[in-house]
């Protein structure tokens, strides 16, 4: 299977919450993949991937507040939890997708993408002190390795600091 890259939002302040049952219910934190909120995947091949043409994209776009605010699930597939307010990440879903049209959110498989950091793969019952306080300050493009496991290729940090 070729390799991948993805743009995402890594959220450090969510991790303590939220990693030993990712690491339990979502597989791809056993890959290295952090707690996060994705922005575009699948995105381009590695060898395809711009780096200058991210950094263009991401220059005017300043640094955020959110907070991941309640849990939510998709049908009984995931359970996640949700950023307030949700209009910075959409926007920057939108940048990416008028940017780079040939890469479809979740390889087009979605309609409407909704911003969320993925708890696990299955309906969870939670019990997580919320709201949880975040700042966006950067978009990390993480590349897959031969291996299968996750690393962050570079991270595009976000103007000034929230």
């Amino acid at each position: 299977m070729p390799r991948q890259t993805a743009l995402i939002v890594a959220v450090p302040e969510a991790e303590p919450a939220v990693a030993e049952l990712r690491l339990e219910h979502d597989p791809t934190a056993r890959l290295g993949v952090p707690a996060h909120i994705t922005i575009l995947y699948p995105f381009a091949p590695p060898d395809a991937v711009d780096e200058e043409s991210i950094a263009s994209l991401l220059a005017p776009v300043a640094a955020f507040r959110f907070e991941l605010a309640s849990v939510e699930h998709f049908d009984d597939d995931v359970t996640y939890l949700a950023p307030r307010p949700v209009r910075p990440f959409d926007d920057l879903i939108a940048g990416a997708i008028a940017r780079w049209p040939e890469y479809p959110p979740y390889g087009g498989t979605i309609d409407s993408v909704i911003p969320h950091l993925t708890v696990g793969l299955s309906r969870l019952d939670l019990s997580i002190a919320l709201p949880i306080a975040c700042v966006a300050r950067a978009v990390t493009l993480l590349e897959e390795g031969g291996d299968g496991r996750w690393r962050p290729r570079r991270v595009f940090p976000l103007q000034g600091v929230a």
